[in-house]
């Protein structure tokens, strides 16, 4: 009796590891499945991050150089832009008003640039017009011909570069190789800042925005031409 009752406690010994060693094969199985699914949910998300990586890098390469394009373009010589188009009055010797056929053909050329989103264009057309109204209303002081306008826009700096001055000689090739700053950008829109090129100059920086039009990337907004600030009464 001793040696059968022996005998059964080895048969349920032998059959309680092979039922452990069961489990064990099959939770290493399981961590191996796990493990595999980690490592390629890591390896996608690397991959993702590296295509916005280089998504991103094409479109600050596109802003950067659209940016330096449109400052360009503002301060060359052929550049028959006149961002003011004032007229006087019969003495030329008061502004008095703005020249609505003109604000057209200034609208007409922002337009043709390719540079300028929809909310750019309008956002100026709607400073001209406000300004002029406020003009023939006598909001302002006057403005008399040689003096500094009487209101924020354009007054005492160019609102294409918020400047009164550049860091370069006239002529010199490399004037507008101005860098930028991505402060927030999707694949809609934008906002930056830009810089000179310059050591001496880099601290001063100029926000401006950017908006996707027709799949191209176009300036929506710069700090010279902010609506608030452009229509106030200039008061020093």
């Amino acid at each position: 009796m001793f040696h059968v009752k022996h005998l059964k406690i080895n048969i349920k010994n032998t059959k309680m590891k092979h039922t452990v060693f069961l489990i064990l094969i099959i939770g290493l199985f399981f961590v191996s499945c796990n493990q595999n699914e980690q490592t390629s949910a890591i390896e996608e998300v690397q991959t993702e991050n590296l295509q916005v990586n280089e998504e991103v890098s094409k479109d600050e390469i596109e802003i950067r150089d659209l940016i330096r394009k449109v400052l360009k373009w503002a301060d060359a010589k052929e550049n028959s832009f006149y961002i003011l188009p004032v007229f006087t009055d019969e003495e030329d010797s008061i502004y008095v008003g703005f020249d609505m056929k003109e604000l057209e053909g200034n609208l007409n050329v922002l337009k043709k640039t390719g540079f300028f989103a929809k909310e750019f264009i309008e956002n100026y057309n709607q400073i001209i017009r406000t300004l002029d109204k406020k003009m023939r209303s006598k909001e302002y002081d006057e403005w008399l011909v040689g003096d500094l306008p009487t209101f924020g826009f354009s007054n005492d700096e160019n609102a294409w570069c918020s400047c009164q001055d550049y860091p370069y000689d006239e002529g010199d090739p490399n004037a507008w190789n101005v860098e930028i700053k991505i402060i927030r950008l999707n694949n809609e829109n934008g906002d930056l800042e830009w810089t000179w090129d310059k050591s001496t100059w880099a601290d001063f920086k100029y926000k401006f925005k950017v908006v996707k039009e027709n799949n191209k990337w176009k300036i929506s907004y710069m700090e010279g031409f902010n609506f608030e600030e452009g229509v106030k009464w200039w008061n020093e």
